[in-house]
């Protein structure tokens, strides 16, 4: 079972959840001990291949630190956060959660694009 970790103590994302906006990308980080990497990545594949059928999903990519690093970063795009929380909440996505090596720990937390000028757009 992958443990989950507030990304922002502050605002973690149980609190990001009750908000309705979009688009919205979620950023993942994963830490897990080195024998148990090939089990996080089967596990996340499984939750990457549920999501990609819910309802507002848009995309997602996993990328692994470089070296000898056992961190990884899910990049998750999604319509909404009302789509992505129905999808998150669905008994089938939490009892999937159970596949995670124990020693997985989470950091998720969503975002929205901002637009900073002469730079990008919103």
């Amino acid at each position: 079972m992958v443990n989950f970790k507030p990304l922002d103590p502050i605002f973690p994302i149980e609190q990001q959840l009750s908000i309705d906006t979009g688009p919205v990308v979620l950023v993942n980080l994963f830490t897990v001990d080195p024998d148990d990497q090939d089990a996080l990545v089967n596990a996340w594949r499984d939750d990457a291949l549920y999501m990609k059928g819910q309802p507002g999903y848009i995309s997602t990519q996993l990328h692994k630190a470089i070296g000898d690093s056992c961190m990884y970063l899910n990049y998750a795009v999604w319509d909404s956060v009302s789509d992505f929380r129905t999808a998150f909440a669905n008994p089938e996505f939490q009892n999937a959660l159970s596949h995670y090596p124990s020693s997985a720990v989470t950091a998720p937390h969503l975002f929205e694009k901002i637009a900073v000028t002469n730079c990008c757009t919103a």
